[in-house]
């Protein structure tokens, strides 16, 4: 089955954020220019706000130092049923001048808010998400057929290595 690339990614509906809330490993992602090459045990920590924002807290362990940044993230629009979050960060995080925002799609999310799938409408950055620090390899595999049926090139998705137990 062929996807066609030049339709926008579809993203999941009616999304629970408060069940959404709490701590996610990252199980595989695309490279990017924001996260170490060769960090590990990367996860993200989401806090509800009473304003209905979202804390953000980005750790991953690199040459075995933890690395973090703090962000905050919102409904794209505040009256779509669509999990279209804007996530906004501060950079650099020593000094929060600049704020950097980029789209945080939820592309597919489990009955049980155990895995999911998070990427974007220009397809540069995908993440594989799951409560646990690693997910089993048949349904690792049936996230990245979503994510090749959403137009993704998963050639480019590495593992992120987690240990066991994970750091605290």
């Amino acid at each position: 089955m062929a996807y066609n690339i030049e339709a926008v990614p579809e993203v999941m509906k009616g999304v629970d954020l408060k069940r959404y809330m709490g701590r996610w490993y990252e199980i595989a992602s695309f490279p990017s220019f924001f996260q170490p090459a060769n960090g590990v045990n990367t996860r993200a920590t989401y806090t509800l706000n009473n304003d209905g924002t979202v804390h953000v807290l980005n750790e991953t362990w690199n040459d075995g130092k933890r690395n973090s940044i703090e962000g905050s993230a919102y409904k794209a629009d505040p009256n779509s049923d669509e999990a279209k979050l804007k996530v906004e960060f501060k950079v650099p995080p020593f000094l929060p001048i600049i704020p950097v925002t980029g789209n945080y799609w939820i592309l597919y999310l489990d009955p049980y808010y155990h895995y999911a799938l998070i990427g974007e409408p220009t397809r540069a950055f995908l993440w594989i998400l799951c409560r646990e620090n690693h997910l089993n390899d048949e349904i690792y595999n049936q996230v990245v057929q979503k994510a090749v049926l959403q137009g993704y090139d998963v050639s480019k998705l590495h593992k992120t290595p987690q240990s066991n137990p994970p750091p605290q």
